[in-house]
């Protein structure tokens, strides 16, 4: 039988309209805050709305995080991110005895914030946003218009928060000093995350000490656990710097297309001499993340593009 939610209050849920039909796996997804708990008791019988109906069959269980996996027939189970605990095995053992419930009818309530659990096993995903379903569908679909929302918020969270440099190690002869850097987004906001395939600047200001007849700067992006992925420097990039006197700031701007996949990563910067003795060098000075609805593998993002070609048939 299936379970219908009428017009439902229950703060977050307000006016929440939907129905999950018999033998069917239905995922949750959304953030903290925007219902899921709420429609999950619900569902499950161990709460009632505070306005509107819910039409359900009498045998139905709600399972929260951390509760024992009772997964014996009934009509409605409600599981409230009730894998995210679990071993290798019970996991296994669960998404069989999930198929079994879903062939003999059962309704699978499903919250998760495994995005390939939900896309493999359910039959439809409901993406809840402040009470309200904000889509629902195929789970494929639905999951992608979630992960979209998911970047941007990210995105825009990484504008509050300003760069700060915390180098894991710092050397040189004291010529000069980088005394700034900034980490800009394609619309020129400070940020410390991209979305992959933004242009991203990086501004560095050096102060010298000492008067520098050619100094050089240069920049080098690495993953968390020290793989170079790519770096550059004025002297590459035909851009002279000197002479330099002793006082003098200059500040160097460094743009590139960030195809990167999601990941953390560092920028070192340096200021030094065209034979590397270094004036002043930062390993790891600030961190930034890139991230994007699209999961990729690796560190470069290709945004390869795949087609088929089939053997014609004589």
């Amino acid at each position: 039988m299936s379970i219908e939610f009428h017009s439902v209050h229950a703060a977050p849920l307000a006016g929440f309209t939907a129905v999950a039909p018999s033998g069917a796996i239905i995922g949750l997804i959304g953030e903290k805050g925007s219902g899921l708990t709420e429609l999950l008791k619900l569902a499950g019988g161990v709460a009632q709305p505070d306005r509107g109906d819910v039409v359900a069959p009498p045998e139905r269980r709600y399972v929260a995080t951390g509760d024992t996996l009772n997964l014996a027939p009934a009509a409605v189970i409600a599981l409230d991110q009730a894998l995210a605990l679990q071993d290798a095995i019970v996991r296994a053992r669960t998404l069989t005895a999930l198929d079994r419930l879903r062939r003999s009818g059962c309704t699978v309530l499903l919250a998760s914030h495994e995005d390939r659990l939900l896309e493999s096993l359910c039959d439809e995903v409901w993406w809840l946003d402040a009470g309200q379903i904000a889509a629902k569908g195929d789970p494929k679909e639905t999951l992608n218009k979630y992960r979209r929302f998911v970047a941007e918020r990210v995105r825009s969270w990484g504008e509050t928060i300003a760069p700060r440099m915390a180098p894991t190690a710092r050397r040189g002869d004291g010529r000069a000093e980088v005394i700034a850097i900034e980490t800009l987004g394609g619309d020129g906001t400070p940020s410390i995350v991209f979305k992959s395939g933004e242009m991203v600047t990086v501004r560095a200001s050096v102060r010298f000490h000492d008067a520098v007849e050619n100094p050089v700067l240069g920049m080098l992006i690495r993953t968390q656990i020290g793989f170079e992925v790519y770096g550059t420097n004025t002297d590459l990039e035909q851009v002279k710097l000197g002479p330099c006197r002793a006082g003098e700031t200059i500040t160097v701007v460094f743009q590139f297309l960030c195809d990167l996949c999601p990941h953390a990563y560092t920028i070192t910067l340096a200021s030094h001499d065209p034979d590397g003795t270094a004036h002043d060098w930062l390993d790891d000075a600030v961190a930034f993340t890139v991230n994007d609805e699209r999961p990729t593998a690796g560190v470069a993002n290709l945004r390869a593009k795949v087609t088929l070609e089939r053997e014609a048939k004589d």
